[in-house]
């Protein structure tokens, strides 16, 4: 019998958990990688090493895979559409990923479906983001590039027309959107098969520390059932309309008026759902690796009660693993996953995952952990 081999571009951390998800049902993994020494590739099977910017690399890597998928969204559109009129299955395919690629074409595209979005626009310079403002209520605004931007990257605050210039310098168009007065951060996972079958996840509370995910809780806690159950539905409608295959992670604000508007969207495994792990009976990267296979998808339901994940950053203290002697005794329970990344200051290099029946401790073990780790505490 002869297993598929699925196609990953991209040897970040994401590569790297999909990869592992694949291995219990004998999936092989080819990956195109920037380095050797890049999350994933330090593990997996197959690794090319070159730029999935170039089209004649790209063409070279597909051969020999059943499937293209990704752990980012930076692959060049045109190329992927060269791929599939080769036969190559892209999932998701390109005029899915272009809505998570470019910003003002995901507005544009929400706004045609009438998903609720903050207000926005594209603007042409810090003038017309300031006219942009004035129709919006006022500033501040936010301005983000369309193509490029992660993690707090791309996106700006501003609150004068002089503020307004650094987003400009970047050399492609702005999108100007308002500064929504919201509760918290909301996400909603979905993973959609080629032949329609999508699951959702519960809905999570997303805490952002300096424009970078801290800690995930799920599911999120005192959230109305009703707007719960709008998020999903909403996360599901978009992953239909969209034609999205794999995983789609929906990033919400729930507004202080107890709506939900739609900030972001990835079309990958995310790190809102990196809780899946250990705290969902099938996680979001083993429901991506069924998709873009077109296998049925597993149960996304909750193992635990309440799952907490808390992302590991880089600080001054390079030897993590020196850590795991205290973390692991202190929790026993405690679920620990490194990338295999060098020690940088604000980089995500792991996250820990803690269930349990009691918020506040399992917010508060996940918490621990994660900052034990980075050296912020020491007992």
């Amino acid at each position: 019998m002869t297993f598929p081999v699925v196609g990953m571009v991209g040897g970040g951390q994401l590569a790297r958990m999909t990869h592992e998800a694949g291995i219990p049902l004998g999936i092989r993994f080819k990956l195109l990688s920037d380095t050797p020494q890049d999350s994933a590739a330090q593990v997996a099977g197959e690794v090319v090493v070159g730029d999935y910017r170039d089209l004649d690399t790209l063409r070279a890597f597909a051969r020999g895979c059943d499937v293209i998928t990704f752990d980012h969204e930076h692959v060049p559109t045109e190329h992927l559409r060269v791929l599939e009129a080769e036969g190559i299955p892209v999932r998701p395919g390109p005029d899915a990923l272009v809505h998570a690629q470019d910003k003002g074409v995901m507005r544009a595209r929400l706004d045609a479906i009438g998903a609720p979005s903050p207000r926005h626009r594209i603007v042409a310079d810090p003038a017309d983001a300031a006219a942009f403002a004035a129709e919006a209520g006022g500033f501040p605004v936010i301005l983000k590039t369309v193509r490029g931007g992660y993690d707090g990257k791309g996106v700006w605050i501003v609150r004068s027309e002089e503020d307004a210039e650094p987003p400009f310098r970047a050399g492609v168009p702005v999108l100007a959107e308002e500064k929504v007065d919201y509760r918290r951060e909301l996400a909603a996972n979905v993973v959609r098969s080629p032949h329609g079958q999508a699951v959702a996840y519960p809905v999570v509370e997303s805490r952002q520390v300096d424009g970078v995910c801290d800690t995930v809780i799920s599911p999120a806690p005192d959230l109305d059932g009703e707007l719960a159950g709008q998020a999903q539905q909403l996360a599901l409608r978009i992953a239909h309309e969209l034609g999205v295959v794999g995983h789609l992670a929906v990033e919400l604000f729930e507004t202080a008026d107890g709506r939900v508007l739609v900030n972001e969207l990835a079309m990958r495994p995310h790190n809102s759902g990196h809780w899946t792990q250990d705290g969902a009976i099938t996680s979001q990267f083993a429901n991506h690796v069924r998709a873009v296979l077109d296998l049925p998808l597993g149960d996304p339901r909750p193992r635990a009660t309440w799952t907490v994940m808390a992302n590991v950053l880089g600080g001054d203290y390079p030897d993590m693993y020196q850590g795991y002697l205290h973390c692991m005794a202190r929790d026993p329970q405690l679920k620990i996953h490194m990338y295999g990344k060098d020690v940088k200051p604000g980089r995500k290099v792991g996250h820990v995952n803690t269930y349990g029946d009691d918020l506040d401790d399992v917010l508060a073990r996940a918490r621990h952990a994660a900052d034990y780790l980075r050296g912020t505490i020491t007992e």
